[in-house]
């Protein structure tokens, strides 16, 4: 993607860009259950304190992950499948800035409906619940802040949900956008999408999250003062 962004273009075999579109495919599918695992965490260290540490064991995260991995693998595999028996035809270039669903399935001639339907079935577990699960943990997760007698207790409890909450506001907005709202005649608006949810999402979650470290303000600051 960078080598194309850098050189204005460039060209892909079709091997390579299902291989792009593989492991973009997965990563991101990925990373729509891990919010959501991220998510459960907050709400069972805020809701359920007392047994958090038998609940979210490191065991338990482990075998999550793995879950999570080897479905996503195997999900965006049986599409790689599907889309190879399609056929392309007319100009092979790809209007966007790597191989995502979208724009290759504005090459095949092919019918695309086998597709279009296995990609909207995939949504549901992928996106949809995963988004119930989400403002369902929230709405619990504010309901208990809400009834904490301390400003200063319900000050860091919201501290530590919202930098996970601006995290997945700002991917699921664009995976929606994209995805599953209408896109026709919209190209440039998706590649500006695609550029948030690929690149400014990852690049900001580590500033997001460690921001929010009381360890990581003093080291940044103390650096700051260094240099002054």
């Amino acid at each position: 993607m960078f080598h194309i962004l850098l050189n204005n273009g460039g060209t892909i075999t079709l091997i390579g860009c299902m291989a792009q579109f593989y492991f973009f495919g997965a990563s991101e599918a990925f990373e729509c259950l891990l919010l959501t695992e991220m998510s459960y965490d907050r709400y069972v260290a805020i809701c359920n304190p007392l047994r958090y540490t038998s609940i979210m064991t490191i065991g338990r995260c482990v075998k999550l992950v793995v879950f999570f991995w080897s479905v996503c693998f195997f999900m965006i595999f049986t599409d790689i499948l599907t889309l190879l028996k399609l056929k392309f035809c007319g100009l092979n270039v790809i209007d966007h800035l790597f191989c995502d669903l979208v724009p290759l399935l504005d090459l095949y001639c092919s019918d695309t409906f086998p597709i279009k339907l296995q990609m909207s079935l995939q949504s549901i577990p992928v996106l949809i619940i995963p988004s119930i699960i989400i403002v369902v943990c929230y709405v619990n997760i504010a309901r208990a802040i809400l009834r904490i007698p301390s400003n200063i207790s319900r000050q860091k409890a919201f501290s530590t949900c919202s930098s996970h909450l601006i995290v997945v506001f700002i991917f699921y907005l664009t995976m929606f956008t994209v995805y599953i709202l209408p896109t026709h005649g919209s190209s440039g608006m998706n590649k500006i999408l695609s550029l948030l949810y690929t690149v400014f999402t990852p690049l900001v979650n580590p500033v997001i999250y460690s921001l929010r470290n009381k360890d990581i303000k003093k080291a940044v600051q103390d650096t700051i003062l260094k240099y002054e």
